[in-house]
């Protein structure tokens, strides 16, 4: 009693030591969902089950994963494949249901020798897509998963290629590619599974798989450039990434009742179905290799950690369904991106120059090339996409250009017209004055060399030059005839006004000096035009200009004002009664003849 009593804690504390018991290994002999739908079947989610079965393998892991339409005979391949009866391996349904739901894993890995490296590889079931009561979303997912996990992709159909399967395929590689980027980085290259296309049929007869696999994957000739075609293109154009990791194989039909398969031993089995499954799981065998990630093999823990990444992307991220082309999904990110540029210009106040133009053009590309990287979806697929998001921003911004030529040939012509008037009104100024003229002539060079900006600015550049140059040659002609005239003016009037209104004699005198230095040396030396060069008349040439025009005092501008007020203290002067016994005058003015007159008498 004693010795029994003994046992049974021993076995007890044995199965409380070991997670699964003492037969822990016998009980992982049998299937284990890893990934359940969740109760909308829209989405995946873990199961602990299966991943405990896959974290205690140490040796490099490699995946074989089939996948197909539902009622398609996938596990019960699966179960061929490891040599198991439908009720020992991953359970075969016979009702119109999916019987697989999620991706299954049989717990045993079976052990083999990959270039002198034991690699456990594991088989796994998936959930037949195109099943009723799913979303397409969900079995893209299915799809997606398989393929970025496995290293061995059996893609089982039944009879031949529809162009479907290969819309399917292409897809999921576009899922599986895209979320393997956004889990290890977009710089890092997507490892694809081997592809085996298997096609399981009941006439073997004409074309070889090979060569219907090359034909259903070969371009279809497009000379008219039908849409239509264009697009079954890009789908073949999508699965270039498998390149020469593709191969075919064909499988007869095991038995005309197929219902009664599980229940049938292999003597009862069609023989060239037996042969040629055997060959299969050769030709399976000699393609598998462990899964490789970053250049790295995983084993269990690793491959389950990876496992988290990636379904945690698929589920958060929204995925377009098989059913609309990628574009079509891209095409409200191609809208919004193209919308991030319009905006980013939008905003640029014109004109501005063209350099300026460009790298606000280049940055707001790449602002919305990036903002379309960061949210579209597929690789091959997106390059169209990205061609048109391209194309539409260069229609964008060769009309930004248009509009920046045409605001800034406004602009320099406003500005170019302002100084064509402001150089007409120096060359009528009341009092003639080079250095007025010279400070025009600068000011209207500063602000169009400032303000004018943009394209049109060069070509306006050249027409101010040449406006500005006959300007300043035609002022310069004029400046010193018409000074000459009015020096002699001038000259005249003080004569009378030191004569006749002030009575002051210096001033007569200068302006009869000045009279008649004008006047006698242009008849000496026959024109006006000698004078300009004689150095007297340069120092009254510097005294008017000094006289004229300053920073502080604009003569010209003030020329009326200032000869009202100095009338005014004229006539003030003229008329204010004088002092008796005032004080003589320091000037040299005329003599009174009328006082002259009383003494004398």
């Amino acid at each position: 009693m004693s010795k029994t009593f003994c046992c049974l804690v021993l076995v007890i504390g044995l199965c409380l030591i070991t997670p699964y018991g003492v037969f822990g290994i016998e009980g992982f002999n049998q299937a284990f969902p890893i990934i359940e739908p969740d109760p909308g079947h829209t989405k995946l989610r873990l199961s602990s089950e299966g991943l405990e079965a896959i974290k205690r393998i140490k040796n490099p892991i490699a995946a074989v994963a089939v996948i197909g339409p539902y009622r398609s005979g996938k596990s019960f391949l699966l179960n061929q494949l490891l040599s198991l009866s439908c009720y020992e391996g991953f359970g075969v349904g016979h009702m119109r249901d999916t019987k697989t739901k999620g991706i299954w894993v049989w717990g045993t890995p079976v052990e083999m020798d990959i270039d002198g490296v034991t690699t456990s590889v594991f088989y796994l079931d998936t959930e037949g897509f195109e099943s009723i009561g799913k979303s397409n979303v969900y079995d893209d997912r299915i799809f997606a998963l398989a393929t970025v996990l496995s290293s061995v992709l059996i893609y089982n159909l039944p009879e031949t290629i529809r162009e479907a399967d290969i819309s399917r395929l292409s897809f999921a590689v576009e899922l599986a590619e895209e979320f393997y980027g956004r889990v290890q980085g977009q710089d890092v290259a997507f490892e694809p599974a081997k592809l085996l296309w298997l096609i399981q049929r009941d006439f073997l007869q004409g074309k070889s798989v090979k060569q219907m696999v090359d034909e259903a994957l070969r371009h279809v000739p497009n000379s008219d450039g039908d849409k239509n075609i264009d697009q079954v293109n890009q789908i073949r154009d999508s699965l270039a990434i498998m390149g020469d990791n593709s191969t075919a194989f064909s499988l007869p039909q095991p038995h005309l009742q197929r219902t009664k398969l599980c229940d049938l031993k292999d003597g009862e089995l069609d023989q060239s179905y037996v042969q040629k499954r055997e060959q299969l799981k050769e030709v399976v065998k000699s393609i598998i290799r462990p899964k490789i990630v970053e250049g790295k093999s995983l084993n269990g823990n690793e491959f389950v950690a990876f496992l988290e990444k990636i379904l945690e992307a698929l589920n958060k991220g929204e995925i377009p369904s098989t059913g609309s082309l990628v574009e079509v999904f891209n095409k409200k990110i191609l809208e919004r991106c193209s919308k991030i540029y319009e905006d980013s210009m939008t905003k640029v106040v014109l004109p501005i120059s063209e350099e300026t133009l460009q790298s606000i053009h280049e940055a707001a590309r790449s602002e919305s090339l990036k903002a379309f990287e960061e949210q579209h979806f597929g690789r091959h697929h997106a390059k169209k996409s990205v061609e048109t998001l391209d194309e539409d921003i260069e229609k964008m911004f060769k009309n930004f250009v248009m509009a920046n030529q045409y605001k800034s040939s406004k602009l320099c012509e406003a500005l170019y017209t302002a100084c064509e008037d402001k150089m007409d009104q120096l060359q009528i100024l009341r009092l003639p004055s080079m250095a007025k003229f010279n400070a025009g002539f600068l000011h209207c060079n500063q602000s169009f060399e400032t303000e004018c900006v943009g394209p049109s600015k060069t070509v306006y550049e050249q027409r101010m030059a040449k406006m500005m140059g006959k300007s300043k040659s035609l002022f310069i002609k004029e400046y010193n005839h018409r000074l000459f005239n009015w020096l002699v003016a001038f000259s005249l009037v003080m004569v009378i006004v030191g004569r006749f209104i002030i009575k002051f004699i210096l001033i007569e005198i200068g302006a009869w000096i000045l009279f008649i230095f004008l006047e006698t040396y242009t008849r000496m030396f026959w024109s006006p035009e000698s004078l300009y060069y004689n150095p007297v008349w340069h120092g009254i040439v510097a005294t008017w200009e000094t006289l004229v025009y300053s920073p502080v005092l604009d003569l010209d501008r003030w020329a009326i004002q200032i000869g009202f007020i100095a009338l005014i203290l004229l006539v003030y002067w003229r008329c204010f009664p004088k002092r008796k016994h005032g004080p003589r005058s320091l000037l040299p003015l005329y003599a009174d003849n009328s006082k002259v007159r009383d003494r004398s008498e």
